[in-house]
């Protein structure tokens, strides 16, 4: 067929041929590009046509509908078997990842969680007051302990009161520096009943004692929740507390601050031994203890006066 020839020009015959050789053309190409990929065969050549077809030799009939479409190749069972290990490895890093996630939210969660506690715990901690250290008691004996006047050498600090293992406690006390007075700690008492007026020191040794009545060093300040312990001799450097003995249940004690002053009531009076110190162990509420040798002139024992701060 002349290749110079019209459309118009060609004759029914050969315009067949060549609508079929351009269908054979594109049906081959198609076929060798999805043999390429994978998604077909190699198979048999076709088949030349049957004589009295009415179509030339070397020339082919399209094929039917249903075969236009290559047919897919089934899969060795290699390549399936890395279909199946690629699927179950995407499986597992989906599962992988959803875990991650839950985790991490896990994880922000607890964070707030805790967060939320902790602010709670110094909300909480700034709201608490502060309280004060309730100070304690160091006293292996009851302060002012002495020989009476009367004995050889006169009165003076009675170290036989103390054990001997325990002596060295004592000079160690004895050596505590005095707390520097401030506005709240007591500096002077009357007890009416007994004419007493007198000034009050910060200690209670027997150097301090010789000035008035001292204030036991970490025991109550007047007013204050707790016991506050003043001691003073019975029979030497004035005889502050010699009438002790004398008061009664409902008698008051007055205790003076730089500020104000403070009103205590007598409800106990006691005689003991110079070892029971739990008498100047601090006590829940506003009171106060006297402490002085007993009896007059022998100073073996102690009486010691229990009362409670008045009510305002």
């Amino acid at each position: 067929m002349s290749k110079n020839k019209r459309p118009e020009d060609l004759s029914v015959a050969e315009l067949r041929r060549l609508l079929l050789e351009k269908r054979r053309v594109a049906r081959q190409e198609r076929l060798e590009r999805f043999r390429r990929t994978g998604r077909a065969l190699r198979l048999a050549a076709d088949p030349p046509p049957e004589a009295g077809s009415g179509l030339p030799a070397g020339e082919f009939l399209p094929p039917p509908p249903d075969e236009e479409e290559p047919v897919a190749a089934p899969l060795d069972a290699r390549t399936l078997l890395q279909q199946r290990r690629r699927r179950a490895m995407d499986r597992i890093l989906l599962a992988v990842e959803i875990l991650a996630i839950v985790g991490l939210v896990g994880v922000l969660a607890n964070g707030f969680g805790l967060l939320r506690m902790l602010n709670q715990e110094v909300a909480a901690a700034l709201q608490q007051q502060t309280l004060t250290p309730t100070p304690l008691i160091t006293a292996v004996v009851l302060p002012g302990g002495h020989t009476p006047p009367t004995a050889a050498g006169g009165a003076q600090f009675n170290e036989a009161e103390i054990p001997e293992h325990l002596r060295p406690l004592v000079q160690s006390i004895a050596n505590v520096p005095l707390p520097t007075p401030g506005p709240q700690q007591p500096v002077r008492i009357q007890i009416p009943a007994i004419d007493v007026d007198a000034p009050v020191v910060q200690g209670d040794s027997w150097e301090q004692l010789k000035k008035g009545v001292g204030h036991h060093i970490g025991s109550a300040n007047p007013g204050q929740n707790g016991n506050l312990v003043l001691t003073a001799h019975n029979d030497v450097f004035g005889e502050i507390f010699r009438d002790l003995d004398r008061l009664v249940p409902g008698d008051i004690i007055i205790v003076y601050t730089l500020q104000r002053q403070y009103i205590y009531v007598v409800n106990e009076t006691r005689i003991i031994a110079p070892t029971e110190v739990e008498v100047m162990l601090p006590t829940p509420d506003a009171s106060i203890t006297l402490i002085s040798c007993y009896p007059y002139m022998v100073d073996n024992q102690r009486i010691v006066v229990f009362g409670k701060l008045q009510n305002p």
